[in-house]
């Protein structure tokens, strides 16, 4: 894998942070923006197909996604994959490899992503004079948790129809609270071997349910993705009651 170039310089400094003017996310405190702000070393652009961090790795970085889309994802030796879940902006990627070492699982864009870069080695500074935003790390941690207990869910006991219905819902509202849609019906950017990998179920399989979501007028598939069409039907037909933060933090 070819090594991340960070630039340097701030392109979008912490006070005109287009995360800041949504209501999805809370407001900082002036002191904890001056700390952010310094936290942040720089801007790291990539390429959709792009591998952010990969399994095994030592990152000196935490990285703050500005914009765009990705996932995380486990491989095993034969090259069968596993997508743990998706990020979108405010999602902060990296923390495991700091706390543990080394990163458990790789994450790789899934559209061009922007990235907030921050050196690892300040993150004690922010535990020991930030408890707030101490509490914001730990809050994103339990999120993330809470995230994968519904994933876990929707493979062990959700049928195939209400694991893909789960998903797309999921997927949908989330990237509506981060404005990734800009108010417009724009495709979600995934494929169906993205869709297959998050659900385990074969391609083949995965093709057929899809299928049948869209001949209930749910989704329309097309070459750049997928656009939803009833997200409460989605939410209905796989038993989810929605996403229900109205207000979160990110660093």
């Amino acid at each position: 894998m070819a090594a991340l170039k960070v630039r340097n310089s701030k392109q979008t400094p912490c006070e005109q942070c287009p995360l800041r003017g949504l209501e999805h996310f809370r407001e900082f405190t002036a002191e904890e923006l001056n700390f952010v702000s310094n936290f942040k070393t720089g801007e790291l652009a990539v390429d959709a197909g792009t591998t952010i961090l990969l399994e095994g790795s030592h990152s000196p970085h935490l990285f703050t996604v500005l914009s765009g889309w990705g996932f995380r994802y486990k491989m095993l030796d034969d090259g069968r994959r596993q997508i743990l879940n998706y990020v979108m902006p405010g999602d902060l990627i990296g923390l495991q490899g700091t706390l543990m070492g080394e990163m458990q699982h790789s994450v790789e864009a899934l559209s061009p992503v922007t990235l907030c870069v921050f050196e690892r080695e300040k993150l004690g500074t922010l535990y020991r004079n930030y408890p707030s935003l101490a509490y914001d790390l730990t809050w994103i941690a339990a999120q993330e948790e809470r995230i994968l207990d519904e994933n876990l869910l929707s493979i062990g006991r959700r049928s195939a129809l209400e694991r893909a219905a789960y998903l797309l819902a999921f997927l949908y509202q989330r990237a509506k609270a981060t404005n990734l849609f800009k108010g417009e019906r724009v495709s979600i950017p995934i494929t169906q071997q993205h869709v297959a990998d998050t659900l385990g179920l074969s391609i083949v399989h995965t093709n057929k349910t899809l299928k049948k979501l869209s001949e209930r007028r749910l989704i329309r598939w097309a070459d750049r993705g997928c656009d939803i069409l009833d997200d409460e039907g989605l939410m209905q037909m796989s038993g989810w009651e929605g996403y229900s933060e109205k207000t979160r933090p990110f660093i």
